[in-house]
């Protein structure tokens, strides 16, 4: 950290203490408590072991099972062969984390965008300069920022596409000024793949069906 961005960290913290904050917020953390939508990530599935259930070389025909999918293929959350960009390990996790909170995307959210900023060191409260606001909002923006840092996952040979990108949130580091919260999922969206399912009755008889996958779509730092 050079002198300038050490200046406007010590200075933010004093800052805060003349911080009016809108009702609604955490008043402790300055974050709102998201409720996550799904207990993600997913939890890997228990496979039965038997090579007996797994599909045939003749059932892995790529573009038959293309056409059974139609529209519901997205070549940005999946592929039936390896992709080049997949990572690997939490450090690339942790790098990827570090560029991302230094230019946070998107919409600044609200209860920063909002927050009213007052300069309490002499014993009277002064509304900062709309130039220092935005530098304690970009500030507090880019300590709070939460990213979805996306993996490709391979869900093995019972699944087509049998790589789908999900999504994950960043949990070692705490995302709150003062330290304490982390970043938990928010929100989700779900992808439709085909999976690959045997019954017995009658006679062993497998098919494709298809089956909603969910994948974290937002995270949220929260309580």
């Amino acid at each position: 950290m050079d002198h300038s961005q050490c200046f406007l960290a010590v200075y933010a913290l004093i800052v805060l203490l003349g911080l009016r904050i809108e009702e609604g917020v955490c008043q402790h953390y300055l974050h709102l408590r998201p409720v996550p939508s799904e207990n993600l990530p997913l939890v890997d599935l228990i496979e039965h072991p038997d090579p007996v259930f797994d599909p045939k070389e003749r059932d892995l025909n790529d573009t038959m099972l293309r056409t059974i999918l139609g529209s519901n293929f997205d070549p940005n959350f999946m592929s039936f062969s390896l992709p080049d960009e997949r990572l690997a390990g939490n450090e690339d996790l942790a790098e990827l984390d570090l560029t991302l909170r230094q230019k946070p995307t998107g919409v600044m959210p609200s209860e920063i965008k909002l927050l009213e900023f007052y300069d309490a060191l002499h014993g009277k409260k002064h509304r900062l300069s709309k130039k220092l606001r935005r530098k304690l909002q970009m500030w507090l923006w880019s300590h709070t920022f939460c990213p979805v840092l996306y993996t490709w996952d391979d869900l093995g040979t019972r699944f087509w596409p049998r790589y789908v990108k999900v999504g994950s949130c960043y949990t070692k580091r705490s995302c709150s000024v003062p330290e304490g919260m982390v970043c938990k999922p928010a929100k989700s969206v779900h992808l439709t793949i085909l999976r690959w399912r045997c019954q017995r009755r009658g006679g062993q008889k497998c098919t494709w069906i298809p089956v909603q996958y969910p994948i974290i779509s937002e995270c949220k730092c929260s309580c």
